[in-house]
């Protein structure tokens, strides 16, 4: 049976990571993953948590949000119902994580860099490609600090994306949107580095539990379709660095 979007197994949504959108910011990334739009932002600060002071250690931290008509209706902004959702606190510590699992944190000092993934168009994949752009994001803004001369080499040990398979009346698939999402028999995100690591790995099975060989089905193809990400992340750091 065909994918919804007529795409074959293992292909990819067209990815497009444009830097500097955000003026003000120290590094911006826009992330276009087919219909899902997520503008990341890195702020840095002059600071750290509580916990970290005068160890001579920084941090990197994560907010995510999504605009209220990123999805078909209105979503009512968490900042007018005074908390947010357990959904948003779950994926804003999944990106936070995914960045400081490829951040040497002492050597970037007692720093301070907060990623912003706001959602402005949500068609699957929020999360993973809030991953991806954010560590492009994160890269321009310690590659600002280099050149500022505050940080005397960019502390990052890795590369990290991140990217959706499921189990589908297609079969195993790559790079879920929402149709695909919201129907699957099981759906799975992965975060890998370039290097070959594993960072995290969430996986549901909606209907009947999955079995290994269907779950290595899935690492195949997200190992696949992050070296098209990372093919994009190093495209756009090498465009806006000349």
């Amino acid at each position: 049976m065909p994918r919804p979007s007529g795409r074959a197994a293992d292909a990819m949504r067209s990815v497009t990571i444009e830097t500097g959108f955000a003026r003000h910011a120290e590094g911006s990334a826009l992330i276009r993953a087919g219909g899902t739009e997520v503008l990341c932002t890195a702020s840095v600060e002059e600071r750290v948590p509580p916990f970290l002071r005068g160890k001579g250690s920084g941090w990197v931290t994560a907010e995510y949000g999504m605009l209220p008509r990123a999805t078909h209706t209105r979503g009512g902004r968490e900042a007018a119902k005074g908390k947010q959702s357990g959904r948003t606190q779950e994926i804003q510590r999944l990106i936070g994580r995914s960045l400081r699992a490829v951040t040497d944190l002492e050597a970037l000092g007692e720093v301070s860099i907060v990623l912003d993934c706001d959602v402005l168009n949500a068609d699957g994949g929020t999360r993973c490609a809030s991953i991806t752009g954010a560590w492009v994001a994160l890269r321009l803004a310690l590659g600002k600090l280099h050149r500022q001369r505050v940080i005397r080499t960019i502390p990052l040990i890795g590369q990290v994306a991140a990217v959706s398979c499921g189990l589908t009346k297609a079969g195993a698939v790559l790079d879920l949107d929402y149709d695909e999402d919201s129907a699957a028999a099981a759906d799975t995100n992965f975060v890998l580095t370039k290097a070959g690591g594993i960072v995290e790995i969430q996986g549901t099975a909606e209907e009947k539990p999955f079995s290994e060989e269907q779950f290595l089905a899935l690492l195949a193809l997200a190992k696949a379709g992050t070296q098209t990400l990372f093919a994009a992340q190093d495209a756009a750091v090498a465009a806006a660095e000349g």
